[in-house]
């Protein structure tokens, strides 16, 4: 088992007698009925439907203290305290960055239990392992109860990239993006069937017409990744833009028409000067280029 902490992550806790249905009225994924053992991945959208701040939502119980803590980008952690007490109203909530006292620890490749922090699975993908949320000053004594290996934040970035799965602020820009464009749809992010939520219209038309042309992949090369923000082409035409690197393989950003256009003509996606391969990630079910449909 391998378990970091990871440096890009921060904490916000919203508690208080209407935190559930103040939450659930706002973020993609159904809060209204999570429990401590069900983690949600969810996202604050703007009312046109696109990303503000995405996060894993974990609900502690009465023993450790209760409330809901929102695993989220440490660097938008204030600025999602802001939104959310704009939001507030009248509702009876409080909402605290917890950022300075509090870090979050990703493990993986096994499994195990702590009582330094509060635990709970990546509700994205089961390969993602578990996380923790804790005093940072007691991550080492965390790792060594988890019975893991303290590695550094780059074998955490290589295990994502692997899986294929999105990191917001190098894959996509914050503010910029649609939740389908990030695969929120296809790692349990948004919630479908629940009530409304801010831009949810919007996210539930792209659902139902089946109109998400672009969407995060991985890609791999022969040597190296070219650098986040690299544009992808195709001959003439961009299609796409680089995301997180890790060696030979990485992410992108790509429109699939024009992957299958490309594919048509023989004709192969070049960034930074190296030719890239894209693939469709082994959890995704969405249609892929040359991908036959039933």
């Amino acid at each position: 088992m391998k378990a970091v902490l990871l440096p890009d992550r921060g904490v916000v806790k919203v508690g208080g007698d209407g935190a559930r249905a103040f939450l659930n009225g706002l973020l993609t994924a159904d809060i209204g009925q999570m429990t401590p053992a069900t983690p949600r991945f969810a996202a604050l959208l703007t009312p046109q439907g696109k990303i503000i701040v995405d996060c894993i939502v974990v609900e502690a119980s009465d023993e450790d203290g209760s409330g809901f803590y929102l695993d989220c980008p440490r660097a938008l952690a204030s600025d999602l305290v802001a939104k959310l007490n704009f939001y507030k109203l009248r509702a009876k909530v409080t909402v605290e960055d917890l950022s300075a006292a509090l870090g979050v620890l990703a493990a993986w490749d096994g499994a195990g239990n702590s009582e330094y922090g509060l635990v709970y699975a990546d509700p994205r993908l089961p390969a993602l392992g578990q996380r923790m949320i804790l005093p940072a000053h007691l991550a080492r004594e965390a790792v060594n109860d988890l019975g893991a290996e303290f590695v550094e934040a780059s074998a955490y970035e290589a295990h994502r990239i692997a899986l294929g799965v999105p990191r917001g602020g190098i894959d996509f820009s914050y503010g910029d993006a649609f939740p389908h464009e990030t695969d929120m749809d296809q790692l349990n992010g948004v919630d479908f069937a629940k009530g409304c939520y801010v831009g949810q219209e919007v996210v539930s038309r792209v659902e139902h017409r089946g109109s998400a042309r672009k969407r995060i992949v991985p890609v791999s090369t022969e040597a190296f990744m070219p650098a986040a923000g690299v544009p992808v082409m195709a001959g003439a035409k961009q299609i796409g833009i680089m995301g997180s690197g890790a060696g030979p393989q990485g992410l992108a950003m790509l429109r699939l028409d024009y992957i299958s256009e490309a594919q048509a003509a023989g004709t192969p996606l070049v960034a930074g000067g190296l030719t890239i391969r894209p693939r469709k990630p082994s959890w995704a079910r969405f249609d892929w280029p040359g991908e036959k449909t039933s």
